[in-house]
């Protein structure tokens, strides 16, 4: 039975010596590593086609965000002018309307402003008691003349100014030796300003010029004339 056990490792010592020296298989090995090579190479070319399409897809999407920037900008920018106009007209219309109220509330007081002038004019005090009236009616006078001029009211200078019909109003014209033709000679009614806007005109009296009046009265003689021997003629005639 020893004997047996020995003849039997024998025989595996000669099996393992046999596998040992047998020729090893490597065409095996190396299309195994072809195979990995070419999975490698298809993986890579997928995924670089992949991060193509990611770079496109990225592009094309900036380009879009990019012209919808452009648009919200563009129309953030008409918005804000718009606003911008908006609030100005606001502002003018406003500045107009007061003006128009104060306008019209002044408008109002004017004639009373006249009515102290001219009897500021008419006024001669001659004793104690018409000098004290005279100067408390002196005095509401300036009072008056004040809260225009805080108002933003100022009266026109017009004497001697060339007419102007955006300014004045023309009442009368006559003859002057003094003024040129279209200047004024007389005020009339004082006219005013509030804000370097008209708010009363002025009525005036304009010259016509030197010499009209010379010339006019030679032609209504050179008619009266005329006709007195246009008269002569005809009598004689009969």
């Amino acid at each position: 039975m020893i004997e047996n056990q020995s003849d039997n490792i024998d025989n595996k010592e000669k099996d393992d010596s046999n596998l040992d020296n047998a020729p090893e298989d490597t065409s095996s090995t190396q299309n195994l590593e072809t195979k990995n090579d070419e999975l490698s190479s298809q993986e890579k070319e997928e995924i670089n086609e992949e991060l193509k399409n990611t770079i496109s897809n990225n592009d094309a999407r900036l380009e879009q965000l990019e012209k919808e920037h452009e648009t919200l900008k563009n129309q953030y920018v008409r918005i804000s002018a718009d606003f911008d106009n908006f609030r100005k007209r606001q502002s003018r219309d406003q500045d107009d309307l007061k003006i128009q109220l104060v306008s019209k509330t002044l408008t109002a007081i004017l004639p009373i402003v006249d009515n102290f002038e001219r009897a500021r004019q008419q006024l001669k005090p001659e004793n104690e008691e018409a000098q004290a009236l005279h100067r408390s009616y002196q005095g509401l006078y300036k009072q008056l003349v004040e809260v225009l001029k805080q108002q933003g009211v100022s009266p026109m200078r017009v004497v001697g100014q060339q007419f102007d019909p955006n300014l004045h109003e023309a009442v009368l014209r006559e003859p002057s030796e003094e003024f040129e033709e279209d200047f004024i000679v007389e005020e009339l009614q004082r006219g005013y300003h509030l804000e370097g806007k008209v708010l009363r005109h002025a009525l005036v009296k304009v010259s016509m010029g030197p010499g009209k009046q010379n010339s006019q009265q030679e032609v209504e003689k050179d008619t009266v004339e005329g006709d007195i021997n246009s008269e002569a003629n005809t009598s004689e005639d009969v």
